[in-house]
């Protein structure tokens, strides 16, 4: 299943720059993931300094 970002984000974009599928970008207030595009390598979780990345069930 694919990742998204919970409302604990705080905008920094760490997360951004570690899809590797160019999955995740600036939502109008937190970063976003598109489902579509997630291929559920978790290297944004790896990389939230609040672990708002979680993976979906």
């Amino acid at each position: 299943m694919a990742y998204k970002i919970s409302d604990a984000c705080i905008s920094c974009g760490a997360c951004e720059p570690e899809c590797p599928v160019g999955a995740i970008s600036q939502g109008d207030t937190i970063y976003v993931i598109n489902p579509d595009l997630c291929i559920d390598c978790g290297a944004c979780e790896g990389v939230c300094p609040v672990g708002a990345p979680q993976q979906q069930d």
